[in-house]
């Protein structure tokens, strides 16, 4: 773009367009970031562990903290650790813009997934505030508490106590491995407050966008620069335990058995069987855990443990899933003289991202010249309870061979970049009105 003066240029007023300011990322400050969190965890790198509340979590918000800090945002942290980092708007009574993910990560993970929407959200910001633009809305990086759901059994505590759907009641009712319930450890952890006082108050956010990694090989296998998010899996998780009378490997003859395992193999196997017949192209189901007992190779195993996660884009067809199978595993149970109870857990509703969200990130993109595809996420996210109290949307970036939850998961710093571009060409289109 040219410009013409009358006058010398120090004297002349040029107002430029704020689609005219190039917003440049650092991405070498993102990784090198990235690669510091990646430090506070109780396995060696590459691998990450970070549970919540344990002294790595509590390192890790601390060193989240001092960077919000540093960027001049203003931090405020709930009763359950949820992390709140603000860039106050010129009109801050205005519902904020809000963008972030997790931190947190389950045993023997990567150093990207959920970090780099936090960090990728902070770097935005910091390059929106270099171009000089001030936003009109304020501008908001939440940093979920627990979105994985290894201590306490359920995925996304943070987000679900925002929208509502988790109460204190039965937050608190809540249990790890070693039977301490979630009230007790947050009150260690040195999360005191009101837990009533989470739930955020209608109206608080005008928009949500996550940015994330995709978790899956699509992206990268076509070439493509970034994922649209149309709709989010949401989870139902199921566990089953069974029940027999066990015995000496070598003295029970085998008509006399009631194997809790090969019950439990039989039960794996029609979760399978289930999927593909009534599921369709994105339903999927796992046996994520199987335990026997007492655990002995001579002992015939008398109580077997299954979770059972069981997601997708459409309620209606995973909802049809769940009803046959606590039919027939009640039928595997009576065949083979076991005793069988199914409990549900949790069973989440499917979300829609925003319209508006989706057609501005898609603008956003063409004008940067990043290429973009829009798809679903069959992993669920923080962004599914978000977008069932704001209009919200995600934003996926490519990762090395779809590999997530595992030390080799990795997004190259290029991918990260356009990412966070497309993210802060967003948050300022958001926040100017």
């Amino acid at each position: 773009m040219k410009f013409n003066f009358d006058h010398e240029p120090e004297l002349a007023s040029v107002q430029l367009l704020e689609k005219d300011i190039e917003i440049q990322i650092d991405k070498e400050r993102v990784s090198d970031e990235l690669k510091k969190l990646a430090t506070f965890s109780d396995a060696e790198l590459p691998a990450v562990t970070r549970i919540l509340y344990t002294p790595k979590d509590i390192e890790a918000r601390a060193y989240l903290i001092s960077l919000f800090e540093e960027a001049g945002l203003s931090v405020r942290v709930d009763a359950i650790g949820n992390i709140f980092a603000r860039w106050e708007g010129e009109n801050p009574e205005l519902p904020a813009i809000a963008t972030g993910s997790h931190f947190d990560a389950l045993p023997l993970a990567g150093q990207y997934d959920g970090t780099v929407g936090i960090l990728g959200a902070l770097e935005a910001i910091r390059s929106l505030k270099k171009t000089g633009y001030t936003p009109k809305r304020s501008i908001e990086i939440l940093a979920f508490t627990s979105e994985e759901p290894t201590r306490f059994k359920l995925g996304c505590v943070g987000s679900r106590m925002l929208e509502g759907s988790l109460d204190p009641k039965t937050a608190c009712e809540l249990t790890d491995d070693d039977g301490l319930d979630f009230d007790t450890i947050r009150k260690n952890a040195g999360f005191s407050g009101d837990l009533s006082s989470v739930k955020l108050k209608p109206g608080h956010y005008s928009y949500f966008l996550e940015l994330h990694t995709e978790q899956g090989p699509i992206l990268e296998e076509e070439g493509t620069d970034v994922g649209i998010v149309t709709s989010i899996a949401a989870p139902s998780t199921i566990h089953i335990t069974l029940e027999g009378d066990g015995g000496h490997a070598g003295a029970v003859l085998m008509p006399e058995r009631n194997d809790t395992a090969c019950a439990g193999a039989e039960i794996t196997l029609l979760i399978e069987s289930l999927t593909s017949e009534l599921g369709g192209e994105d339903t999927v189901a796992t046996v994520g855990i199987f335990n026997n007992g007492p655990g002995a190779v001579n002992s015939i195993p008398r109580n077997t443990f299954l979770a059972v996660d069981i997601r997708d884009v459409y309620a209606d067809r995973r909802d049809a899933i769940l009803e046959t199978l606590e039919t027939r595993v009640a039928e595997i149970c009576e065949r083979r003289g076991v005793r069988g109870k199914c409990t549900l857990i949790n069973k989440d509703y499917p979300a829609q991202c925003s319209d508006e969200l989706i057609d501005k990130l898609e603008e956003q993109a063409n004008e940067m010249g990043i290429t973009s595809k829009r798809m679903i996420s069959r992993a669920y996210h923080d962004c599914l309870f978000m977008a069932h109290i704001v209009p919200s949307a995600m934003l996926f970036v490519p990762c090395y061979k779809g590999y997530s939850h595992r030390p080799e998961e990795y997004a190259s710093p290029d991918q990260i970049e356009k990412g966070v571009r497309v993210i802060a060409g967003t948050l300022r289109d958001l926040s100017k009105d």
